[in-house]
Protein backbone atom coordinates (compact mmCIF):
# COMPACT_ATOMS: atom_id res chain seq x y z
CA UNK A 1 0.00 0.00 0.00
CA UNK A 2 2.96 2.49 0.71
CA UNK A 3 4.53 2.10 -3.30
CA UNK A 4 0.70 2.90 -4.60
CA UNK A 5 0.66 5.88 -1.79
CA UNK A 6 4.15 6.92 -3.24
CA UNK A 7 2.86 6.64 -6.84
CA UNK A 8 0.12 9.31 -6.31
CA UNK A 9 2.28 12.17 -6.46
CA UNK A 10 3.93 10.94 -9.93
CA UNK A 11 0.43 10.49 -11.16
CA UNK A 12 -0.43 13.64 -10.20
CA UNK A 13 2.77 15.28 -11.66
CA UNK A 14 2.44 13.52 -15.02
CA UNK A 15 -0.87 14.68 -15.63
CA UNK A 16 -0.12 17.95 -14.54
CA UNK A 17 2.70 17.80 -17.31
CA UNK A 18 0.37 16.17 -19.88
CA UNK A 19 -2.29 18.75 -19.29
CA UNK A 20 0.46 21.91 -19.86
CA UNK A 21 1.48 21.04 -23.37
CA UNK A 22 -0.91 21.55 -26.49
CA UNK A 23 0.14 21.11 -29.61
CA UNK A 24 -1.42 23.64 -32.33
CA UNK A 25 -1.50 23.39 -36.18
CA UNK A 26 0.14 25.77 -38.58
CA UNK A 27 -3.17 27.72 -39.15
CA UNK A 28 -4.55 27.86 -35.18
CA UNK A 29 -2.99 30.33 -32.78
CA UNK A 30 -3.23 30.62 -28.81
CA UNK A 31 -4.47 33.25 -27.07
CA UNK A 32 -3.13 33.00 -23.39
CA UNK A 33 -4.63 34.82 -20.24
CA UNK A 34 -2.43 34.63 -17.27
CA UNK A 35 -4.61 34.67 -13.92
CA UNK A 36 -7.12 36.08 -16.34
CA UNK A 37 -5.66 39.08 -18.05
CA UNK A 38 -4.42 39.12 -21.17
CA UNK A 39 -0.58 37.73 -21.47
CA UNK A 40 0.57 36.50 -25.30
CA UNK A 41 -0.64 35.03 -28.56
CA UNK A 42 1.75 31.66 -29.07
CA UNK A 43 1.70 29.40 -31.95
CA UNK A 44 1.81 27.33 -33.69
CA UNK A 45 3.82 24.40 -32.88
CA UNK A 46 3.94 23.29 -28.90
CA UNK A 47 2.73 25.98 -25.86
CA UNK A 48 3.45 25.09 -22.56
CA UNK A 49 1.08 26.28 -20.27
CA UNK A 50 0.90 26.46 -16.29
CA UNK A 51 -2.29 24.90 -14.99
CA UNK A 52 -4.51 26.68 -12.94
CA UNK A 53 -2.40 30.08 -13.74
CA UNK A 54 -2.44 30.39 -17.62
CA UNK A 55 -5.61 29.55 -19.70
CA UNK A 56 -5.96 29.66 -23.78
CA UNK A 57 -8.36 30.26 -26.55
CA UNK A 58 -7.37 28.54 -29.96
CA UNK A 59 -7.97 30.79 -32.80
CA UNK A 60 -7.91 29.83 -36.32
CA UNK A 61 -6.76 32.12 -39.30
CA UNK A 62 -7.75 30.52 -42.02
CA UNK A 63 -9.92 32.28 -44.62
CA UNK A 64 -13.64 31.24 -43.13
CA UNK A 65 -16.88 31.26 -45.76
CA UNK A 66 -19.57 32.65 -44.26
CA UNK A 67 -23.24 32.63 -46.16
CA UNK A 68 -25.63 35.76 -45.77
CA UNK A 69 -28.89 34.47 -45.89
CA UNK A 70 -31.65 36.58 -48.23
CA UNK A 71 -32.31 39.37 -46.89
CA UNK A 72 -35.86 41.48 -47.75
CA UNK A 73 -34.53 45.01 -48.71
CA UNK A 74 -36.29 48.09 -51.04
CA UNK A 75 -34.15 49.56 -53.31
CA UNK A 76 -33.99 53.18 -54.29
CA UNK A 77 -36.74 53.56 -56.58
CA UNK A 78 -38.93 51.41 -54.56
CA UNK A 79 -38.68 47.70 -55.32
CA UNK A 80 -38.88 44.59 -53.16
CA UNK A 81 -36.34 42.42 -53.31
CA UNK A 82 -34.49 39.02 -51.91
CA UNK A 83 -30.79 39.34 -51.85
CA UNK A 84 -28.16 36.77 -50.86
CA UNK A 85 -24.58 37.17 -50.74
CA UNK A 86 -21.50 35.24 -49.55
CA UNK A 87 -18.77 36.70 -47.21
CA UNK A 88 -15.27 35.49 -46.74
CA UNK A 89 -12.86 37.10 -43.90
CA UNK A 90 -10.18 35.78 -41.85
CA UNK A 91 -8.77 36.46 -38.34
CA UNK A 92 -5.96 38.67 -38.41
CA UNK A 93 -5.48 40.25 -35.15
CA UNK A 94 -6.33 36.75 -32.76
CA UNK A 95 -6.28 39.23 -29.33
CA UNK A 96 -8.95 41.55 -30.86
CA UNK A 97 -10.70 38.81 -31.58
CA UNK A 98 -11.18 37.08 -28.43
CA UNK A 99 -11.02 41.03 -26.37
CA UNK A 100 -13.02 43.15 -28.10
CA UNK A 101 -15.90 40.61 -29.45
CA UNK A 102 -17.98 38.11 -27.39
CA UNK A 103 -18.65 35.36 -30.74
CA UNK A 104 -16.82 37.40 -34.05
CA UNK A 105 -18.01 34.76 -35.91
CA UNK A 106 -21.79 35.66 -34.82
CA UNK A 107 -21.03 39.34 -35.06
CA UNK A 108 -19.57 39.69 -38.33
CA UNK A 109 -22.62 37.18 -39.71
CA UNK A 110 -25.32 40.01 -38.22
CA UNK A 111 -22.71 42.84 -39.37
CA UNK A 112 -22.97 41.47 -42.94
CA UNK A 113 -26.70 41.46 -43.11
CA UNK A 114 -27.43 44.66 -42.11
CA UNK A 115 -24.40 45.89 -44.30
CA UNK A 116 -25.98 44.26 -47.24
CA UNK A 117 -29.53 46.04 -46.76
CA UNK A 118 -28.47 49.46 -46.13
CA UNK A 119 -25.88 49.78 -49.13
CA UNK A 120 -28.02 48.05 -52.05
CA UNK A 121 -30.84 49.91 -50.37
CA UNK A 122 -29.03 53.38 -51.86
CA UNK A 123 -29.34 51.74 -55.20
CA UNK A 124 -31.87 50.98 -57.99
CA UNK A 125 -32.88 47.94 -59.02
CA UNK A 126 -30.88 48.31 -62.41
CA UNK A 127 -27.75 48.88 -60.97
CA UNK A 128 -28.13 45.57 -58.64
CA UNK A 129 -28.38 43.60 -61.97
CA UNK A 130 -26.01 45.44 -64.24
CA UNK A 131 -23.20 46.65 -61.87
CA UNK A 132 -22.73 43.52 -59.40
CA UNK A 133 -19.16 44.04 -58.78
CA UNK A 134 -19.31 47.58 -57.88
CA UNK A 135 -21.49 46.47 -55.54
CA UNK A 136 -19.40 44.07 -54.13
CA UNK A 137 -16.69 46.52 -53.67
CA UNK A 138 -18.89 48.71 -52.04
CA UNK A 139 -20.01 46.31 -49.29
CA UNK A 140 -16.77 44.68 -48.94
CA UNK A 141 -15.08 48.30 -47.82
CA UNK A 142 -18.24 48.98 -45.88
CA UNK A 143 -17.87 45.82 -43.71
CA UNK A 144 -14.07 45.94 -43.65
CA UNK A 145 -14.10 48.95 -42.31
CA UNK A 146 -16.31 48.10 -39.32
CA UNK A 147 -14.71 44.80 -38.53
CA UNK A 148 -11.27 46.05 -38.48
CA UNK A 149 -11.96 47.12 -34.53
CA UNK A 150 -11.92 43.26 -33.88
CA UNK A 151 -9.54 42.00 -36.26
CA UNK A 152 -11.05 40.79 -38.78
CA UNK A 153 -10.50 41.31 -42.28
CA UNK A 154 -12.91 41.08 -44.91
CA UNK A 155 -11.52 40.48 -48.04
CA UNK A 156 -14.47 39.38 -50.45
CA UNK A 157 -18.14 40.12 -50.74
CA UNK A 158 -20.25 38.42 -53.61
CA UNK A 159 -23.84 38.73 -54.13
CA UNK A 160 -25.28 35.47 -55.28
CA UNK A 161 -28.67 36.37 -56.24
CA UNK A 162 -31.34 38.76 -56.81
CA UNK A 163 -34.64 37.76 -56.89
CA UNK A 164 -37.70 39.88 -57.87
CA UNK A 165 -41.43 38.99 -57.72
CA UNK A 166 -43.15 37.45 -60.84
CA UNK A 167 -45.11 40.97 -61.54
CA UNK A 168 -41.46 42.78 -61.79
CA UNK A 169 -40.25 40.10 -63.63
CA UNK A 170 -42.93 40.71 -66.27
CA UNK A 171 -42.71 44.86 -66.32
CA UNK A 172 -39.26 44.18 -66.95
CA UNK A 173 -39.34 41.92 -70.03
CA UNK A 174 -41.82 44.68 -70.93
CA UNK A 175 -39.67 47.17 -70.68
CA UNK A 176 -36.76 45.20 -72.44
CA UNK A 177 -39.32 44.54 -75.68
CA UNK A 178 -39.73 48.32 -75.74
CA UNK A 179 -36.34 49.27 -75.68
CA UNK A 180 -35.63 46.61 -78.50
CA UNK A 181 -38.30 48.35 -80.33
CA UNK A 182 -36.54 51.64 -79.62
CA UNK A 183 -33.36 50.86 -81.16
CA UNK A 184 -34.80 48.99 -84.21
CA UNK A 185 -36.82 52.53 -85.05
CA UNK A 186 -33.63 54.63 -84.07
CA UNK A 187 -31.04 51.90 -86.22
CA UNK A 188 -33.75 52.08 -89.69
CA UNK A 189 -33.82 56.11 -88.74
CA UNK A 190 -30.41 56.61 -89.32
CA UNK A 191 -29.93 54.01 -92.05
CA UNK A 192 -32.93 56.69 -94.18
CA UNK A 193 -30.97 59.07 -93.13
CA UNK A 194 -27.28 58.09 -94.26
CA UNK A 195 -29.07 56.60 -98.07
CA UNK A 196 -30.85 60.15 -98.54
CA UNK A 197 -27.62 62.28 -97.38
CA UNK A 198 -25.31 59.27 -100.19
CA UNK A 199 -28.60 60.11 -103.06
CA UNK A 200 -28.05 64.03 -102.20
CA UNK A 201 -24.43 63.41 -102.98
CA UNK A 202 -25.02 61.93 -105.58
CA UNK A 203 -27.37 63.86 -107.75
CA UNK A 204 -24.97 66.91 -107.04
CA UNK A 205 -22.60 64.80 -108.87
CA UNK A 206 -24.69 63.85 -111.97
CA UNK A 207 -25.97 67.84 -111.67
CA UNK A 208 -22.52 68.71 -113.34
CA UNK A 209 -22.70 67.27 -116.64
CA UNK A 210 -26.15 66.70 -118.05
CA UNK A 211 -24.09 63.75 -120.47
CA UNK A 212 -23.87 61.53 -116.86
CA UNK A 213 -27.52 62.26 -116.58
CA UNK A 214 -28.83 61.12 -119.70
CA UNK A 215 -26.55 58.37 -119.41
CA UNK A 216 -27.84 57.16 -115.50
CA UNK A 217 -31.05 57.56 -116.94
CA UNK A 218 -30.60 55.39 -120.31
CA UNK A 219 -28.94 53.04 -118.22
CA UNK A 220 -31.89 52.76 -115.55
CA UNK A 221 -34.22 51.85 -118.95
CA UNK A 222 -31.58 48.91 -120.10
CA UNK A 223 -32.18 47.73 -116.51
CA UNK A 224 -36.02 47.92 -116.77
CA UNK A 225 -36.24 46.55 -119.93
CA UNK A 226 -34.53 43.46 -118.81
CA UNK A 227 -37.93 42.44 -117.16
CA UNK A 228 -40.28 41.53 -119.67
CA UNK A 229 -43.35 41.46 -117.60
CA UNK A 230 -42.75 45.27 -116.87
CA UNK A 231 -44.30 47.97 -118.06
CA UNK A 232 -42.51 50.79 -119.31
CA UNK A 233 -43.28 54.45 -119.11
CA UNK A 234 -40.97 56.45 -120.83
CA UNK A 235 -40.68 59.78 -119.52
CA UNK A 236 -40.13 62.74 -122.22
CA UNK A 237 -38.58 66.37 -120.87
CA UNK A 238 -40.85 69.36 -121.27
CA UNK A 239 -38.13 70.85 -123.25
CA UNK A 240 -38.36 68.57 -126.30
CA UNK A 241 -41.87 68.78 -126.60
CA UNK A 242 -42.21 72.81 -125.92
CA UNK A 243 -40.98 73.45 -129.89
CA UNK A 244 -43.19 70.52 -131.43
CA UNK A 245 -46.04 72.04 -129.55
CA UNK A 246 -45.64 75.24 -130.91
CA UNK A 247 -45.25 74.33 -134.19
CA UNK A 248 -48.40 73.10 -134.00
CA UNK A 249 -50.14 75.53 -132.89
CA UNK A 250 -48.75 78.01 -135.33
CA UNK A 251 -50.20 75.14 -138.03
CA UNK A 252 -53.45 75.30 -136.47
CA UNK A 253 -54.21 78.62 -135.70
Amino acid sequence: MQWIASLIPIIVIVLILASSFRILREYQRAVVFQLGRFWKVKGPGLVILFPGVQQMVRVELRTVVLDVPSQDLISRDNVSVKVNAVVYFRVVDPQKAIIEVENYMAATSQLAQTTLRSVLGKHDLDEMLAEREKLNVDIQKTLDLQTEAWGIKVTTVEIKDVDLNESMVRAIARQAEAERERRAKVIHAEGELQAAEKLLQAAQTLSKQAEAMQLRYLQTLTNIAGDKASTIVFPVPMDILSPLLEAARKRNP
